[in-house]
């Protein structure tokens, strides 16, 4: 029996669903949250394999706080999921310094937080899963999301490093890339005017905001059928580095990967006569 430690509780989302998933398969699991009382009834259905704490992801005292408690209820914390996020929108030149910076504390430097607090108890046993919660924005970045996508970016490089750094402690990690999801991340957007400091990218944000209030509740990914092709990709032998998921989202980054390659063959001896020339045979 593993025991799962999963950010962004939020009912009807992502980390909602990989806890049910976890608990249906015998699993415990540790589900933290800003609001945490939201989640009462659904801790009392489960007794005591399912532990909700409170939790901001951007305060670290309460990372360390919620890490301890979790180990120890359990022992130990096995399945590590940074799951919460959310993105801002606004032009590059535009949005506001201050939601530029908090795009980046929720959505980067939280999660190095949470790795740092987890991965000496995972380091310790030789054993251990972390599943980051990127985006189909963290291959193919979404204009009117430049900073959101920056912060996918970041944790996309972040990841392939932190892979081949705890392999030989036997730890695997699993970078997931959703499209549009049925969760409740565009909810929020009706409530929210836009916030832009340059007027001339207005009437291209409303457009961006409009397109999201349309898509509340219509996206085509389903999160339990998400979570479950995760969870398939973690039985298997050789588990992959990442997984897209959702049908648009995997042909939006199969031709974004497809034109980058395109793109680099195309230049490829501008690449290589960029080097000093080969000294002369002897």
């Amino acid at each position: 029996m593993k025991t799962w430690f999963i950010t962004g509780g939020t009912p009807g989302g992502f980390g909602m669903a990989y806890a049910e998933a976890a608990l249906a398969a015998g699993d415990s699991v540790v589900l933290t949250a800003r609001r945490p009382h939201l989640l009462d009834d659904w801790a009392r259905r489960h007794g005591d394999n399912a532990l909700v704490l409170p939790l901001d992801v951007t305060d670290t005292r309460q990372i360390r706080d919620a890490v301890a408690t979790a180990e120890e209820r359990f022992g130990r914390i096995d399945v590590l999921v940074n799951n919460a996020g959310r993105g801002w929108y606004g032009s590059v030149e535009g949005m506001p310094d201050a939601d530029v910076r908090r795009s980046f504390e929720l959505n980067f430097f939280s999660i190095t937080a949470i790795l740092r607090a987890v991965l000496p108890g995972m380091r310790a046993r030789h054993s251990g899963w972390i599943i980051n919660m990127s985006s189909v924005a963290g291959l193919k970045s979404v204009p009117g999301f430049g900073y959101y996508s920056a912060a996918k970016y970041a944790l996309e490089g972040l990841t392939d490093a932190l892979r081949e750094e705890v392999e030989p402690f036997g730890i695997h990690v699993l970078t997931v890339e959703p499209g549009a999801f049925r969760t409740r991340a565009y909810a929020s957007f009706a409530d929210e005017p836009v916030a832009e400091t340059v007027d001339a990218y207005r009437p291209f944000l409303e457009t961006v905001r409009a397109a999201m209030i349309g898509q509340d509740g219509k996206q085509p990914g389903d999160p339990a059928r998400g979570v479950q092709a995760v969870m398939n990709a973690m039985r298997q032998q050789t588990p992959p580095r990442r997984i897209v998921l959702g049908a648009a989202g995997y042909d939006a980054v199969h031709g974004r990967l497809e034109d980058m390659l395109a793109e680099v063959r195309a230049n490829e001896a501008a690449s290589r006569g960029a080097d000093f020339p080969p000294a002369p045979a002897p």
